[in-house]
């Protein structure tokens, strides 16, 4: 495996854990789905899902404010040399495929 999927895997891992720890919304669960660093390694795309989905931007607006804390983590519990600018995007894959099911649904 090269160097970016495998930095991707581990960044998703300890992310997601962080997150857990750090991000709370009640009444909601906050994932992170996908993590895509650039070629250079200064910035990670970091993608989360959120349920219900009305959450999304409260959940964008704290993550953006907790960047700081989870890079600090992450620059723990990695020891990587430097660590990527985290980039928060939502995730609408969970919202599409609810509208893919229902439509099957009401086909059938």
């Amino acid at each position: 495996m090269s160097k970016i999927p495998r930095l991707n895997e581990l960044i998703l891992e300890e992310l997601a854990k962080a997150v857990n720890r750090e991000v709370a919304i009640p009444d909601a669960l906050l994932t992170v789905a996908y993590v895509e660093c650039s070629s250079d390694l200064k910035r990670a795309k970091v993608g989360f899902s959120v349920l219900p989905d009305k959450f999304a931007g409260t959940a964008l607006r704290r993550l953006t404010a907790a960047t700081g804390t989870l890079a600090a983590i992450l620059r723990t519990r990695l020891k990587l040399r430097k660590i990527p600018h985290l980039i928060w995007e939502f995730d609408a894959t969970e919202r599409e495929a609810d509208k893919i099911e229902r439509l099957i649904a009401e086909i059938e």
